[in-house]
């Protein structure tokens, strides 16, 4: 996709509630998750992927090196300012080498949807991650109870695969020990604030997934 689909424009279209669909709760259980997964010894030392704003990566302990990158420059300028603890850089998802040195995690919510090559992805993360390294990535899925309902309110055209649960796990395992996969509900109401619940239970009808990897030995 081209760098230039995501320019200011493309944030007051699709995402004008951005600070909204990200409240710190949301953003504190990723936290959690990548300490859940974080391989002991490995760096602590953190990639985020499609970083955008970078408000994630601000929730993360201060014992955490965090860098972050992202195919817009308006993304990667707004990031900067906002957290000037980070280190931010303007790439795409599947750039090999963009941050010298190893990562003990790297992370990718609601990114990979958006790049076409995802095995270049899959090498590029491979390639970031220390050994033992983890990776996490939050994805919107199209099948189950609610896939219906997901198509029908997807309006963003750079979704460029819009795919079944079963073909992103098919893809992680392709590339990576897959750990864990969880269930995510998220909506946002106008009048009651953002909805976001993850289940192991009711995983395969939730309208995204959350998956957690490790790199291969």
């Amino acid at each position: 996709m081209d760098a230039t689909a995501f320019g200011p424009e493309y944030y007051t279209r699709y995402y004008r509630e951005y600070a909204r669909q990200n409240p710190p709760r949301k953003l504190r259980f990723y936290a959690r998750m990548v300490e859940r997964h974080a391989a002991a010894g490995a760096p602590r030392r953190l990639h985020d992927l499609g970083c955008g704003f970078g408000d994630f990566l601000a929730t993360l302990d201060p014992s955490w090196e965090i860098c972050g990158s992202d195919v817009s420059d308006y993304a990667i300028a707004q990031a900067a300012a906002r957290h000037p603890r980070g280190v931010f850089k303007a790439a795409s998802a599947a750039d090999r080498g963009v941050f010298p040195g190893a990562f003990g995690v790297v992370t990718a919510f609601d990114v990979l949807e958006h790049v076409a090559d995802l095995d270049a992805v899959a090498a590029a993360v491979n390639g970031q991650l220390a050994p033992g390294g983890a990776f996490l990535f939050v994805v919107p899925v199209y099948d189950g109870l609610s896939g219906p309902i997901i198509r029908a309110l997807d309006r963003d055209p750079t979704h460029v695969h819009k795919w079944p649960r079963r073909l992103w796990l098919g893809w992680a395992a392709t590339h990576f020990q897959v750990l864990e996969w969880l269930g995510a509900a998220r909506y946002l109401f106008p009048l009651f604030g953002y909805l976001h619940l993850t289940t192991r239970l009711c995983r395969r009808h939730t309208p995204a997934i959350l998956v957690a990897c490790r790199k291969r030995a």
